[in-house]
């Protein structure tokens, strides 16, 4: 494969890391106020937090599906110049239906136990996002030195 072919690919699959990172740090921005909403609504919260906490978690699992996209974008990228990445994310949505017809102390904190599980996977998967980008830059900086 000549220079120019491996920059050209190495650029591809850096655009697609870089849209699959801020993919997964929109998610990061929800589950960060849904969190601040799950806290408001175990010490009582009442009905209108309720509303704004579950408003939180749908968006979140809306951008979550984003970045899930563009993850799978870059991991076929990442599979073109021989490099590979799998990351699972996932947020539950039996715990948003019980939450509301079952609210009470014991559903708010599973709730919340959810939301910091995804906060984690999806910091895990930023990580490691941000890693391959940066090998990514040192093998591109690489080709232009040959």
């Amino acid at each position: 494969m000549g220079n120019e072919i491996i920059k050209l690919e190495l650029k591809e699959v850096m655009n697609a890391g870089e849209r699959a990172l801020c993919s997964l740090k929109t998610v990061q921005k929800e589950l960060e106020h849904a969190k601040k909403w799950g806290i408001i609504d175990l010490f009582g919260g009442g009905f209108f937090v309720n509303i704004v906490k579950h408003s939180k978690i749908k968006n979140s699992s809306f951008y979550m599906e984003t970045a899930k996209r563009d993850l799978r974008i870059f991991q076929r990228e990442l599979n073109d110049v021989q490099m590979f990445l799998n990351l699972n994310l996932n947020i539950g949505d039996f715990l948003t239906f019980a939450d509301f017809f079952f609210d009470g102390l014991i559903t708010d904190y599973l709730v919340q136990s959810k939301i910091n599980e995804a906060r984690k996977q999806v910091w895990t998967a930023i990580k490691q996002v941000e890693k391959f980008l940066i090998d990514l830059q040192k093998l591109y900086d690489a080709q232009n030195d040959l």
